[in-house]
């Protein structure tokens, strides 16, 4: 028992700064409902669109399979059906589903404003609108894929696929704070994607070791007292 005191002891040091580093982080992780740090409460509801009856109008490829595409859907956008066209490479092209088949024009600002404005609350009004492409997203996005990024007043960022024109992804103040303790949670501050690495295992463990060790300690001091 005395050798299971000092294994506990050297454990609480090693540990212990671990221990609470996640007991913290788990606490500002849970401080607001999930629903608000993935900035749902700036989405304005809308009723989904449905398609015209006849839609939507297959396109014309051409026989000799020198155009392919891994993937086709189809959906509403600016109130007419659009093709969503998903090349091999993950490149992403819109046609018009209305029986043209034509190519749509780039998402361009003008849009994006426009979008943002109709969709997010306090959209009408950005701090700024910035474009990127796929090789340099920003660290809050953390997708391959080129994106519109638009600012709020309140520092939130509302972030728009290039290629689609759909809203990616929101990611409001809270969530960035979010994404950082989650990085210190899971030991991870580089990627914060990795919830399984030698480090983390190893600190986990030994934090199960030192409990395991406490509990022991604990029943057998009261069973001590006990007898006495």
């Amino acid at each position: 028992m005395r050798l299971f005191a000092k294994w506990h002891i050297w454990l609480g040091w090693l540990v212990g700064v671990p221990i609470l580093m996640w007991t913290i982080t788990g606490l500002i992780m849970v401080w607001h409902p999930i629903e608000q740090v993935r900035g749902d409460h700036l989405r304005i509801e809308r009723e989904q669109a449905l398609l015209p009856a006849g839609n939507p109008v297959p396109i014309a490829l051409p026989a000799d399979g020198s155009v392919q595409f891994q993937e086709m859907r189809v959906a509403m956008q600016n109130g007419r059906p659009v093709w969503f066209a998903t090349h091999p490479d993950g490149r992403v092209e819109r046609f018009a589903a209305d029986g043209t088949g034509v190519p749509l024009p780039a998402i361009d600002e003008d849009y994006v404003r426009a979008l943002a404005a109709e969709q997010i609350v306090g959209g009408a009004d950005p701090v700024a609108v910035e474009q990127f492409s796929a090789e340099k997203a920003p660290f809050d996005f953390r997708r391959p894929v080129p994106s519109w990024r638009v600012t709020l007043q309140d520092g939130a960022h509302i972030y728009i696929d290039a290629q689609t024109g759909e809203i990616a992804a929101v990611r409001s103040r809270f969530w960035r704070v979010f994404d950082f303790v989650w990085g210190l949670h899971i030991m991870d501050l580089q990627e914060r994607e990795d919830t399984s690495h030698p480090v983390l295992i190893l600190f986990a463990a030994l934090g199960v070791l030192g409990s395991l060790l406490g509990c022991v300690l604990m029943f057998r001091r009261r069973k001590a007292r006990v007898k006495t």
